[in-house]
């Protein structure tokens, strides 16, 4: 590890101009590369004391062995010269874009003298036109299976088409209709080149002058008589309109825009890009990436225009680029868009109407690919077992910890306080076994406090079920033995030294209680943990795990590692909860949002795992998943609450019979005025139910009338019972 002062420049050395600079490390080699209005300070920025450096921003300085700079006229040479370094050099520390997946496109060939139509996929070349790309190639050939009816341009490869010009006799495409057939003259390299240009024309957006001169076309044909070149013509025109039904117009006003979105957590960001041309969604694009850099939403937007637009000119790059954060500052960025476009380029977020509901659109596709991504890397086998071991070996486990159970505590500024429970066996969630908790101890918020309750009833369900079958007493009864036996040679030493001082062992000494079972019966009584914790309270629900009386066991099976969604605190709260129950072959450990740093109990530091190990993907994917589940639970909790009615008090009647009383009697008012024998008369309902409803009702006020503050009329509401009338009375 290098340190940084002993490559710092010397005060006055660095310009205040704009510029691009590179670190290098103790080899040569670029690890990072940025770009400054003023190097002076963006460099003096990491030459300060590492405890106040990004995590990120240290590791790359203390790598690095030195420094240069490049000087530039403008923020926007900056930019440029910025893009090309990073191409040139890949440095290390860089954010750098993959594709997700390989998306194909469709290309014109007009580098050709014969231009050919087809689907291509990777890196673009010189002097080929292209569109897309697609999510499937598919609906590439369903579209140029569409227009090349209209547009019979070239598709064949040049084998092919060297073939067919060698017998004097075109493929089966041009035999039909869909193909000029230029490989044997029956139309001109320069007539199959506007062929061409045409078709890149409607593909570009421009489809309605092209659909007004068919239709034209058409009447004028019709009108002649021509009646056969008519029809062609209206099977012309109704194939294009197939062919444009197949992208939904998105944005009224015929927009050619781009649309980025970003969805990202500490380790990873995606990007999802639709381009949009002529109002309709032409394409669609997704890459991933990991954060090596302290770098944030706005950041890897530039970074995503670098990589889309650093190879593109003329109408590739759109008049207008909407993205969920403007890079600081704009301007150099919109710049280089305008120089590279040739005129002038928005770049800006939407704020409202259909731009900005595409854009959640947009939004909802990165996050759905960043979520996709993080499964594959779980879903492998291989991957799964590594991240255990990584774990285990992060932790200092003696083997990999194959059920991991975390916990999650959510609230809503301390009301309805809820804990969640996710089981991972083997690196995959075992959802049978997920688990959810009411905190009954205390009101409000205390995180800690939560934590401690809902791992203490946890483990307390486990003992207890080791106490059910019979499992605690053989544990107790082998460890009164070893402490027999580790007593009677005690006593044997104790005598043998007394007899030799004159002294004897005096009776009731710890040894002795030991040895008759005394001191270690309090596991062995059936109401106490090991370390004197009650037992008793029913279990939280059912497992997945079946016992021999055919019952689902309730927390059977213990796990290798605790993970506490939370810090230093929370871990702490969860250990506390083990040594009082006496659970001690059980590790805990925390997993911290802000930096995804490891926390283990009695540690003042933390444990930093690798930013690419999959022993923290997993953490956290673990960790996300207590979130997901707890956050749903407590949200299910807050939106009954908020529709709870008076039938919701009543102990034992389900939504069944409450539908059934309600359909009965048409509201609660005239529920609650029935009798007992009224009631029974409701299928499913039974006296000692009936009797149960009214008294939960009688005890329950009715509530207040709903009142129009407006006209003063009371508004009849028949879920509360309240009537009205237009004068303002009530009715009975």
């Amino acid at each position: 590890m290098a340190d940084p002062s002993s490559y710092r420049p010397k005060p006055g050395q660095i310009p205040e101009s704009p510029g691009v600079y590179k670190f290098r490390d103790e080899h040569g080699r670029v690890i990072y590369v940025g770009k400054a209005k003023s190097l002076r300070q963006r460099l003096s920025s990491y030459f300060q004391d590492l405890a106040n450096l990004h995590p990120r921003t240290r590791t790359m300085v203390t790598t690095a062995a030195a420094v240069e700079w490049t000087v530039v006229s403008t923020e926007v040479e900056a930019l440029q010269l910025e893009y090309s370094w990073i191409k040139e050099f890949d440095p290390r520390f860089n954010v750098k874009y993959r594709d997700d997946k390989s998306y194909p496109s469709l290309a014109v060939t007009l580098n050709e003298e014969f231009p050919r139509v087809q689907v291509m996929r990777g890196a673009k070349k010189k002097g080929v036109r292209y569109f897309g790309p697609y999510a499937h190639a598919w609906a590439i050939r369903e579209t140029v299976d569409l227009m090349l009816r209209v547009f019979p341009v070239r598709t064949c490869s040049a084998g092919v088409f060297k073939r067919s010009a060698q017998i004097g006799r075109p493929c089966l495409l041009g035999y039909i209709g869909k193909c000029s057939a230029p490989c044997v003259g029956r139309v001109t390299a320069e007539e199959h080149r506007e062929l061409a240009e045409e078709f890149c024309d409607f593909m570009a957006g421009r489809t309605g002058t092209y659909l007004r001169r068919l239709e034209q076309r058409m009447h004028e044909a019709a009108e002649e008589m021509e009646y056969e070149r008519a029809a062609r013509l209206r099977d012309d025109i109704g194939a294009l309109k197939r062919a444009m039904e197949k992208n939904a117009v998105v944005l009224a006003d015929a927009t050619d825009a781009d649309l980025i979105a970003v969805a990202e957590d500490e380790l990873e960001a995606a990007v999802q890009i639709f381009h949009v041309r002529g109002g309709r969604v032409r394409g669609q694009r997704g890459w991933v990436t990991d954060k090596v850099e302290a770098v944030d939403t706005a950041g890897l937007v530039e970074h995503a225009l670098q990589q889309l637009y650093g190879e593109e000119r003329g109408d590739a790059v759109p008049k207008e680029v909407l993205v969920p954060a403007v890079p600081d500052p704009a301007e150099p960025v919109t710049q280089w868009l305008t120089e590279r476009r040739g005129s002038r380029v928005d770049l800006r977020v939407p704020q409202r109407g259909d731009k900005k509901d595409l854009m959640a659109t947009v939004q909802r596709n990165a996050q759905q690919a960043l979520a996709l991504h993080k499964t594959k890397r779980a879903s492998d086998l291989t991957t799964r077992s590594r991240a255990l071991e990584e774990i285990a070996e992060a932790l200092g486990l003696d083997s990999a910890p194959l059920r991991v159970e975390c916990f999650d505590i959510s609230h809503l500024q301390g009301d309805d306080v809820v804990a969640s429970m996710v089981v991972f066996e083997d690196g995959l969630p075992r959802k049978s076994e997920y688990r959810r908790f009411q905190i009954k101890s205390f009101a409000g918020q205390d995180d800690v406090r939560s934590m401690h309750e809902v791992v203490s009833r946890r483990f307390r369900r486990y003992l207890q079920e080791k106490q059910r079958t019979g499992e605690w007493e053989e544990e107790a009864a082998r460890a009164a033995e070893e402490a027999a036996g580790a007593a009677g040679e005690a006593a044997e030493a104790a005598g043998a030294a007394g007899a030799a001082s004159g002294s004897a062992m005096p009776p009731g000494a710890p040894g002795l209680t030991e040895a008759t079972g005394t001191a270690g019966s309090t596991g062995a009584t059936g109401t106490t943990g090991p370390a004197g914790q009650p037992l008793d309270g029913p279990a939280e629900g059912p497992s997945g795990p079946i016992g021999e009386d055919g019952r689902p066991k309730r927390f059977a099976y213990p796990p290798q590692l605790v993970v506490v969604d939370g810090g230093k605190p929370q871990v702490a709260a969860a250990q506390r909860a083990l040594d009082e129950l006496g659970v001690d072959d059980v590790a805990v450990c925390g997993l911290a949002k802000r930096l995804e740093e490891v926390w283990l109990p009695d540690e003042d530091d933390p444990v930093v795992l690798p930013r690419s190990s999959e022993g923290l993907y997993l953490l956290q994917r673990v960790r996300d998943e207590a979130h997901r589940f707890a956050i749903t639970y407590q949200r299910s909790k807050r939106a009954k609450s908020m529709k709870a009615g008076p039938l919701d008090t009543v102990p034992g009647l389900g939504d069944s019979r409450k539908q059934a009383l309600l359909k009965h009697f048409g509201s609660v008012k005239r529920l609650r005025a029935a009798t007992v024998e009224q009631i029974c008369e409701v299928p499913g309902v039974g006296r000692k139910t009936a009797e149960t409803v009214a008294a939960a009702l009688a005890g329950a006020a009715p509530a207040a009338p709903a009142v129009n503050t407006a006209t003063g009329e009371i508004i009849e509401d028949e879920a509360t019972g309240t009537a009205a009338s237009s004068n303002g009375g009530t009715r009975p």
